[in-house]
């Protein structure tokens, strides 16, 4: 089944010096490098997802438009160049954005998702509406949120919905 790969908010702001540091930054950051190579390796395709603020609702708290935040991760960026980016205002990765016809063009049929806010982005994502026609897959220790509890909490809630895998056996 050819799968892709979704990097959900690898944004700066969620990293140190960014406005919204979260739990675990750096193992998260060193697992999804190390993800990336091996499914690169395997022909798998990634898909950056990237979080901007409406700006029209007003300035948000952190990933406005045209801030260092708000961009990628560098390291996240120099392990996948050439990935697609996929921009969007919402916690499901796949309102209102070019998501559902990028997976589409790619003919994937599995979806395997990391990223950061496991109980946000990442579960919405997972039980998107547009997520229903894919096996979901999350892979754990490549997701972090703004505490370990609360992402175990996401990840349990989460296990009676879709496969969680950790990195290593992806």
């Amino acid at each position: 089944m050819p799968a892709a790969l979704l990097l959900i908010d690898l944004q700066n702001d969620y990293f140190p010096g960014g406005l919204f540091p979260l739990w675990n930054c750096e193992g998260v950051l060193t697992a999804v490098e190390s993800l990336v190579a091996r499914v690169a390796a395997r022909g798998i395709p990634v898909i950056h997802i990237q979080h901007i603020a409406n700006s029209q609702a007003g300035i948000a708290p952190f990933f406005n438009a045209g801030t260092a935040g708000a961009e990628i991760h560098p390291r996240i960026r120099a392990a996948a160049p050439k990935a697609p980016v996929i921009v969007k205002e919402f916690a499901d990765s796949f309102e209102r954005t070019e998501l559902a016809a990028t997976l589409d063009r790619m003919e994937t049929t599995e979806l395997l998702i990391c990223g950061m806010m496991t109980q946000n982005c990442v579960t919405h994502t997972a039980l998107s509406k547009g997520a229903e026609k894919y096996p979901v897959t999350v892979i754990p220790d490549c997701c972090t949120t703004v505490s370990e509890i609360l992402h175990q909490i996401a990840l349990h809630a989460l296990s009676t919905r879709v496969q969680l895998v950790p990195s290593h056996l992806i």
